[in-house]
C-alpha cells in the first residue's frame, strides 16, 4: 500500500512516523547513536589535493589529488570524541561559546559535532565576513574561542583580537603561526587523544539537555544588522525529526519514491555556517547514516557531481539557475541543437504539468530524454533522486523544467529562526509554484489583516503574514529583547513567531510564497505589487542574468537588470555585429538593450497590467556576495543594491522623482 492510498492520507502516516533516526535527544547523543548504527557505512567524501590538512594521514587517510576517499561513521566517530576530548583539555566545558569560521568541508562537520559533544555552544561566521564583520560575529554572542579554516581566516581574527576575549585559536590547516594560543586541528587531536576516557565522554553527553543552547546562527542581514538567533539542541532535533518523518523511509511509501536513508550519498557545498546547509545538508543526514561528500568549491561543482555521483542536496535557487544556464550555454552551437533544446523545455514542462501524459507526449518525452535529459542527469552524475531548494523563491517554471526532465527538485521554505524548515514538498506529491505543507508538529496561522490580497496577483486562498509555532522555533535573539518582542506574538495563549513573509494557503494546506512584507512594492497609485514572482519569471531567461523589481512610491514598476553579457556576446557574433569588449560600454549599446527588451516584453505579457515593468536600467556589475550586493545564502540585498545603483534609479524614474540624498 502505497502512501497516497493508504486510508489516514500520507499527511498522517508522517505524523505517526518514527524510527531509529527519530529520537528526543541533543545532537550529540544524536551523531553518537547514528555513528554507532551505521559503524560500517561511509559517513563522509573528502577530495584530495584542496587542503593543507592539519589531521594527519593516520587520523584521516591521504585522498587522491583531484579525487574522493571515504571515511565511516566508526572513524568520524573516533575522531568527533578525540577532537572534544581535545576541545575539553583547552577549557571548553558546557555553554563555552566557540566560532567557527571556515568553508564547508569536512573539518567543519568534525569540529562542530566535537563541540557540540564537548558542551560547547556554535556559533558560525561566514567565510566572506569582513574584519568588521567578523569582530561582531565573535564579540557579540560571547565567542571565547574560535576555530579558523587556514591562515587567511585567522589573519582576518587577528586584526581584531584586541576587541575579542580568545582565549584560544583552531585552525583546520598546517600554519607557520607561532603563537602559544593558536592550535591545529591536528593537535587538538592529539590532546584528545592522550585525555580521552570513554566514561567521562559519556558524562558529556549526558550532561547536556535537549533544552541547553546549541547554536548562535546570525541571520543574513539583508535589512541590517545580523541578529544572533538562538537555537538549541531541541530546536535543530525537532527540525531532524520533522524533515525526517517527510524524507525518510516510511513503510507507507512506494518503493520507487526517493527518501533520505543510509542508502543517501548527497553533496554539501552551501555555507555550513548558514541554517539551512547546517539542518539539510548535515544534521539530517548525519542522523539518517548517509554518507555526506564535500565540493571543493562552487566553482568545481560539475566535476564533482560527477565524481561522487550524489542522490541528493539541497542548494538555493540562484544555483539551479546557473544550472540551467549551463545546460543552455552547453546545447548551443548550431541552430539544430539549439532547436531541439528548446523542444526538449517545452516537453519537460509539458510533461510536469500532466496528471495523465498521453501516448504522445510520453513518446516526445521518451525521444526527448534520449537527446537532452540523459546528457544533463549524466553531468549532475547520474543519481540524482532529487533536490532541494531553499533560502529564497524557486521559480515555478525552472521548478517544472526539472521536474520533467527527471531531476525533481523540491522546494522548501523556513527561517533560521525555525532551526530552519517549516515546509517542503513531499516526493509522492510535488507541486511546483509551492513551498509545499508544513512539516509535522509546525502550527501555521495567517495575519490577514497587513495585506491586501485583491492587489496580489493569481490568489485563490488565503492569503497573509505568516506566523508558525512549534518545537523548531526560537525562543528568541540573543541580547535583542527588543526583536525579540516584535517578532513573537501571543494568540489565545500561543506564542507566534512572525515571519514577515506574505504567504497563501490553498484548500488543502500547501502554502504559496507571494514576498517579504517589507519588500512588498506600494506604488504611488495605491496598489501593492510583489517583487519576487516578476523577478522569478526571469529565471528561464537566456538574456537576463540577474534582475531587481523596484517601484515603491513610484507609478509604475521599473527593474534593474544585469544583461547576460555572455550569451549577447554569441547573440551578437552570431550576426557579425561589431560591440564593445568593456561591459560598462555595452550597458550603453542600444543594440544591447533591444536585446534585453524583447525578454522584458515576453515577461510582459504574463504579468497584470500594474506588475507590468515599464522602464528598465542596464547595469555592468553582477550581484554577488563578494561585493555585499547578495548574502552569502545568495539573498538580494535590495537596500544595497539600490543605494548602489541611485543613478540608474533616476535613469528610469527621473532625478526629481529619486531622493538622491
Amino acid at each position: 500500500m502505497t502512501a497516497g492510498d493508504h486510508p489516514r492520507g500520507w499527511r498522517e502516516v508522517e505524523t505517526a512516523y518514527t524510527d531509529e533516526a527519530i529520537r528526543d535527544d541533543t545532537l550529540g547523543e544524536m551523531f553518537d547513536e547514528s555513528a554507532t548504527r551505521n559503524a560500517d557505512t561511509a559517513a563522509q567524501l573528502y577530495k584530495g589535493g584542496v587542503y593543507d590538512r592539519s589531521l594527519t594521514d593516520d587520523v584521516v587517510p591521504p585522498a587522491p589529488d583531484g579525487d574522493y576517499a571515504e571515511l565511516s561513521y566508526e572513524r568520524m566517530h573516533h575522531v568527533v570524541k578525540h577532537l572534544a576530548a581535545g576541545f575539553r583539555d583547552l577549557g571548553v566545558t558546557s555553554d563555552t561559546h566557540v566560532g567557527i569560521l571556515g568553508d564547508t568541508r569536512m573539518e567543519w562537520a568534525l569540529s562542530d559535532f566535537a563541540l557540540l559533544s564537548a558542551g560547547g555552544v556554535v556559533t558560525t561566521v561566514y567565510t566572506d565576513s569582513s574584519p568588521k564583520q567578523v569582530r561582531y560575529l565573535l564579540s557579540d554572542p560571547g565567542a571565547s574561542a574560535v576555530v579558523v579554516e587556514n591562515d587567511e581566516m585567522l589573519e582576518r581574527v587577528l586584526a581584531v583580537e584586541d576587541d575579542l576575549s580568545l582565549s584560544f585559536i583552531v585552525v583546520m590547516d598546517d600554519t607557520d603561526v607561532d603563537r602559544e594560543d593558536v592550535y591545529t586541528l591536528g593537535s587538538v587531536y592529539k590532546r584528545g587523544e592522550k585525555a580521552f576516557d570513554e566514561a567521562t565522554y559519556r558524562r558529556w553527553l549526558d550532561e547536556r539537555d535537549p533544552d541547553d543552547l546549541a547554536s548562535i546562527i546570525y541571520t543574513s542581514g539583508t535589512t541590517g544588522q545580523p541578529k544572533g538567533v538562538k537555537l538549541t539542541h531541541r530546536n535543530f532535533r525537532a527540525n531532524v525529526n520533522q524533515t525526517r518523518k517527510r524524507m525518510g523511509p516510511r513503510p507507507d511509501k512506494d518503493p520507487d519514491l526517493p527518501t533520505i536513508s543510509a542508502d543517501t550519498r548527497s553533496i554539501s557545498f552551501l555555507p555550513l555556517a548558514h541554517v539551512f546547509e547546517r539542518l539539510a545538508g548535515h544534521f539530517l543526514m548525519y542522523a539518517s547514516g548517509a554518507a555526506v561528500s564535500y565540493a571543493e568549491s562552487p566553482d568545481t561543482l560539475a566535476e564533482d557531481l560527477r565524481a561522487v555521483e550524489p542522490t541528493t542536496g539541497a542548494s538555493v535557487p540562484r544555483v539551479y539557475e546557473r544550472i540551467f544556464d549551463t545546460m543552455r550555454t552547453q546545447a548551443s552551437g548550431s541552430p539544430i541543437k539549439e532547436r531541439i533544446f528548446d523542444w526538449s523545455l517545452n516537453v519537460a514542462r509539458e510533461y510536469a504539468r500532466s496528471d495523465d501524459p498521453g501516448a504522445v507526449l510520453r513518446a516526445k518525452h521518451t525521444l526527448a530524454d534520449r537527446l537532452v535529459y540523459s546528457t544533463v542527469k549524466d553531468r549532475l552524475g547520474g543519481n540524482i533522486e532529487f533536490m532541494v531548494s531553499g533560502g529564497g523563491s524557486l521559480s515555478k517554471t525552472l521548478c517544472e523544467t526539472f521536474l520533467g526532465m527527471g531531476l525533481p527538485i523540491l522546494e522548501g521554505y523556513g527561517l533560521t529562526e525555525t532551526a530552519p524548515v517549516l515546509t517542503v514538498n513531499p516526493p509522492e506529491d510535488i507541486r511546483p509554484g509551492t513551498l509545499g505543507p508544513p512539516v509535522p508538529d509546525v502550527a501555521v496561522h495567517l495575519d490577514t489583516a497587513v495585506v491586501d490580497a485583491s492587489d496580489l496577483d493569481d490568489v485563490a486562498g488565503e492569503v497573509g503574514e505568516l506566523l508558525v509555532d512549534g518545537p523548531n522555533v526560537t525562543d528568541g535573539y540573543w541580547n535583542d529583547d527588543a526583536a525579540t518582542a516584535r517578532t513573537i506574538t501571543e494568540i489565545d495563549g500561543t506564542q507566534w513567531f512572525r515571519t514577515g513573509d506574505i504567504v497563501e494557503r490553498t484548500d488543502d494546506g500547501f502554502l504559496i510564497y507571494h514576498d517579504r512584507l517589507k519588500e512588498l512594492l506600494v506604488l504611488s497609485t495605491g496598489k501593492n505589487v510583489a517583487p519576487q514572482p516578476i523577478e522569478d519569471q526571469f529565471a528561464t531567461s537566456d538574456r537576463i542574468d540577474q534582475v531587481m523589481v523596484v517601484g515603491d512610491d513610484q507609478k509604475f514598476v521599473g527593474a534593474i537588470l544585469v544583461p547576460n553579457f555572455e550569451e549577447f556576446r554569441r547573440w551578437a557574433d552570431s550576426r557579425d555585429l561589431d560591440i564593445p569588449d568593456d561591459p560598462e560600454a555595452l550597458v550603453d549599446d542600444e543594440r544591447l538593450r533591444e536585446w534585453v527588451q524583447a525578454a522584458v516584453d515576453e515577461v510582459n505579457e504574463d504579468l497584470e497590467r500594474v506588475e507590468r515593468i515599464k522602464a528598465f536600467a542596464l547595469v555592468s556589475e553582477e550581484w554577488t556576495a563578494e561585493n555585499d550586493f547578495l548574502t552569502p545564502s545568495m539573498k538580494k540585498k535590495r537596500r544595497n543594491i539600490r543605494s548602489a545603483y541611485r543613478d540608474k534609479l533616476a535613469e528610469i524614474y527621473g532625478e526629481e522623482q529619486v531622493d538622491l540624498s
